[in-house]
């Protein structure tokens, strides 16, 4: 229904109920083909000056514009006279960032590329992975979301406030780009392994966004980063006068989740029942409830419960093959009892069913959970044990202390995903190198100071034998006759795949399956070269090549299970795939030209 009515200054407003839908279904693009034959998205000439593009992010090309383009758009002069390439520039931005030490130095020289030439940002980040990964993402990220109102220039995504329930779906419409696919919203109330920074933990969706782009090629127009703020219950935060956000404890209970209701609504009616949303670093108890609320109602999952989960599996499905041995031949142990080990935990036994018969049921039992009060038994005297936790809560007595946990229950596969810095003690991993000859060990932590323990650490106290894996980076080892390089279970190896999958095939609901598929995606791409030198994951150099097959792999799947909604199926749906990815290499700022006939221009005679 829509009507209007006038404001008495002959400004007439439209109404809309709540069932008007800005888009619905499939969103056709205005495109134009690249240089290299990509498509790219289109600007209408009429509508820009010279001067938008040397203002514009988004047009920017600095010293690349053309003779041609300089003269005809009249900004000859404005720039110096020596003309390069995007080659030249994105050399000149690396040396540039290497003069700096300080990661957080680097972290803002690359938020500066971004905000003056988008196209030469991911650029950049897309060919220099390996050593921007940890600059842009985890960890210097957790150190910005920290500085984040020292560091806060200009706007790179959406800020809605608990104050703006009621008018979020007003809110979302001064986004300035029509056409997004992919959201990423966060609520800042655990950050990393920082826990609350509140309205500061923008800075996640806006590096997860930039790594979708970057590395999975989802165009960044298509992309929107979205912090709801209600609150920081940090006081230092309160406290701090460059603090950016609401100057009030959380809000929670019924108006905190009518909020959320109302976001989850106001998505869909302005950008389609498509969209995707990942959510981001809420609080454990948020992040469960809202992943089941809403998991079979909208396009949504929780890259800390689900991501982390399909990385963690991946990397053990990658040790299987280091130890040449079966998921059921394994018992697992996680310190920790949050959202990323009850996912993993979940998965571990998806897996044994799907790849070795192994009932759910039983899969769940050869997986123990130790949380903040000790090893989850039933009926744990102390502290009880929340409904997510009880499908893992076996037949033992109670027991608090980790090392002799790990003394009783022998685990062959020990994984921390805590953020309790250094709970693997040298005396742990010895014993877990007592009773395994090849001792599977996961720090998963992040930041690298919230690591369980250092790569080093696990390969001296197991005499080098342990199949180590983590959350955060650490340098290559040298010891016991051999290099080790230790991999990195990062979520980046599969948020940007599986969201580009999902975009593309049009799926409607994300279920577990998917990321199972995903973490077999990324276990096949394992080579024998990789578990030589001991690391479970492909070179991060290999990302963009990563998220295509795994984009792909979550393609196949969805065909198969009748999960897609993009008609007709393609035949070759990698190359579907790569049909869709964002170009980054500059096009030309002059519009097409081409000539008529002369017939055309002939006086007609009578």
């Amino acid at each position: 229904m829509m009507f209007t009515n006038s404001n008495g200054n002959g400004v007439h407003k439209v109404k809309q109920d709540d069932h008007h839908m800005d888009r619905l279904g499939a969103r056709p693009v205005g495109r134009q083909s690249s240089s290299q034959g990509v498509e790219a998205f289109s600007v209408v000439p009429g509508q820009v000056t010279g001067m938008d593009f040397l203002r514009d992010p988004k047009l920017y090309k600095g010293m690349a514009f053309s003779l041609e383009e300089r003269q005809t758009l009249g900004i000859h002069g404005l720039l110096p006279p020596r003309i390069k390439t995007q080659e030249e520039m994105a050399e000149h931005s690396m040396r540039n960032l290497r003069r700096f030490d300080d990661p957080l130095n680097k972290y803002m020289f690359m938020a500066d590329l971004l905000e003056r030439n988008e196209k030469l940002f991911y650029k950049v980040l897309s060919e220099n992975t390996e050593e921007l990964m940890p600059i842009v993402y985890t960890p210097t990220v957790g150190l910005a979301c920290q500085k984040f109102g020292l560091a806060f220039k200009r706007p790179k995504g959406l800020f809605i406030t608990i104050h703006d329930k009621g008018h979020v779906y007003e809110v979302l419409k001064n986004w300035p780009e029509q056409d997004v696919r992919c959201i990423v919203v966060t609520d800042g109330e655990r950050i990393l392994g920082l826990g609350d920074l509140g309205a500061q933990g923008m800075g996640i969706p806006v590096g997860k966004l930039a790594l979708n782009t970057a590395i999975a090629g989802i165009p960044p127009s298509q992309t929107l980063p979205i912090t709801l703020d209600v609150g920081t219950n940090r006081q230092e935060l309160l406290d701090d006068i460059d603090y950016i956000g609401l100057r009030h404890k959380r809000v929670t209970g019924q108006e905190y989740d009518d909020f959320i209701d109302e976001f989850m609504q106001a998505v869909v009616r302005r950008y389609g029942q498509n969209t995707l949303i990942q959510f981001e670093d809420f609080g454990n108890h948020n992040a469960f409830r809202f992943l089941e609320k809403y998991r079979d109602k909208y396009c949504t999952f929780n890259d800390d419960i689900q991501g982390t989960a399909s990385v963690a599996v991946a990397g053990i499905l990658a040790a299987l093959k280091a130890t040449n041995t079966k998921l059921k031949d394994h018992t697992f142990l996680f310190q920790g009892a949050g959202e990323a080990a009850l996912g993993i935990a979940n998965l571990i036994a998806m897996a044994m069913e799907k790849r070795e018969g192994v009932p759910y049921e039983e899969g769940l039992k050869r997986v123990w959970l130790k949380d903040s009060r000790g090893l989850i038994v039933k009926d744990r005297p102390d502290g009880g044990i929340s409904i997510h936790k009880a499908p893992w809560a076996h037949e033992h007595k109670p027991m608090t202390d980790l090392g002799e946990i790990v003394k009783e229950i022998k685990p062959t596969v020990l994984i921390g995903a805590a953020a309790i810095p250094n709970v693997f003690t040298p005396e742990i991993i010895r014993d877990m190198a007592t009773f395994n000859k090849q001792p599977v060990i996961f720090a998963l932590s992040n930041p690298t100071s919230k690591a369980e323990c250092t790569a080093e650490q696990a390969y001296v106290h197991s005499d080098g034998r342990a199949v180590f894996a983590s959350g955060s980076p650490f340098p290559t080892y040298q010891g016991f006759g051999k290099t080790y390089e230790p991999g990195q279970g990062n979520n980046a190896y599969i948020f940007p795949g599986t969201s580009l999958g999902v975009i593309c095939t049009g799926i409607h609901h994300i279920s577990d399956s998917v990321f199972l598929s995903s973490a077999e995606g990324l276990a096949d791409m394992v080579q024998d070269s990789d578990l030589a030198v001991g690391r479970l994951y492909p070179p991060l150099s290999s990302l963009r090549e990563i998220s295509v097959k795994i984009a792909t792999k979550v393609a196949i799947e969805a065909y198969k299970s009748g999960s897609a909604s993009t008609y007709p199926e393609p035949e070759d749906k990698e190359n579907f795939i790569r049909q869709q990815l964002y170009d980054y290499t500059y096009d030309t700022s002059l519009p097409a030209r081409y000539g008529w006939p002369q017939e055309a221009f002939k006086k007609l005679e009578i």
